[in-house]
């Protein structure tokens, strides 16, 4: 490939159309008209000799060959924009900008609460927009840029995204305050898999860690109720003889709400709990700003 035929403004026009995966909306972002989108589209083509982006399930998506180009472009890219300043010091205390965070019940739980009252007091002017999401949801968010940052727990990670660790979790066992199984903080394995369960499932399906944990020791158990949202959980524990597996934090906040936290009598591995980011923002000072932040809040937690 020739370089002289590449100018800058194709890098960028292909970094608009592979996180847009639509030739308006990339025009959007790029600030020109489609038609001339569609051009730098045909000329890309043209100079890699390859489709790059392919009509598909209702978007543009991205072949092989551009899935491979993407991380070298963004860094590129990104790498131009500190050299040319568009990267201005960092002010918290005066800045102004809003970022959006996909999290979850549990990481918005734990670590909005403080986050945002750190920020109230060291940069009044920053917003913040906390979305829900689907696991399968996150490869499109982080790739499209469509968020600023990801909390949760990630075991197959965008190829765009660079992880940190923030902190490790574990279950506890969670039920009603004198229920009749618990004693010295603890439940037998067979009384354990006896009870009625609570599962608490974002995936809308029926099985979880402690299902697999039992089947290793030849046991099932009866999952009583499944639902989505962790802080209804509570109240039904507390009117119920229902057991639930919670993440440790979360257990010490829900003992105040006339619950109590029991050992697992199963060995369940611990899990981390990660921030996933867009190779892309890795010289935005105000993003490295706030991910510092995020990460300290977490260790206080």
């Amino acid at each position: 490939m020739n370089l002289a035929a590449l100018d800058l403004h194709l890098l960028v026009a292909f970094e608009a159309l592979y996180e847009a995966r639509n030739v308006t909306r990339a025009a959007e972002r790029l600030g020109i008209g489609q038609p001339a989108t569609s051009a730098s589209l045909a000329r890309l083509r043209e100079i890699f000799g390859d489709p790059l982006f392919v009509r598909a399930a209702g978007s543009m998506q991205p072949t092989p060959k551009a899935k491979r180009l993407a991380p070298t472009v963004a860094a590129t890219l990104a790498d131009l924009r500190a050299m040319l300043g568009e990267n201005l010091p960092f002010d918290a205390a005066t800045a102004t900008r809003k970022f959006t965070i996909a999290s979850t019940d549990y990481t918005s739980m734990i670590i909005l609460p403080p986050l945002v009252a750190d920020l109230r007091q060291h940069a009044p002017g920053i917003d913040l927009r906390v979305i829900g999401y689907d696991k399968g949801d996150i490869v499109h968010l982080i790739d499209r840029s469509e968020i600023d940052l990801a909390l949760g727990v990630f075991r197959d990670p965008p190829e765009r995204a660079v992880r940190k660790l923030l902190c490790a979790e574990f279950f506890v066992g969670m039920a009603r305050r004198g229920h009749p199984d618990i004693e010295a903080g603890s439940m037998s394995l067979e009384k354990y898999a006896a009870q009625p369960h609570a599962l608490v499932s974002v995936r809308r399906d029926a099985t979880g860690e402690i299902d697999s944990a039992l089947a290793a020791v030849g046991l099932a158990r009866r999952i009583a109720l499944t639902i989505p949202h962790m802080l209804v959980l509570p109240e039904l524990l507390a009117h119920s003889d229902m057991v639930s597996a919670v993440p440790n934090r979360i257990a010490q906040r829900f003992v105040a709400d006339g619950l109590q936290s029991f050992r697992l009598p199963l060995d369940i591995p611990a899990w981390n709990i990660e921030m996933l980011w867009n190779v892309s923002a890795r010289t935005d000072q105000a993003h490295t700003w706030l991910r510092e932040r995020i990460a300290n809040v977490a260790l206080t937690i």
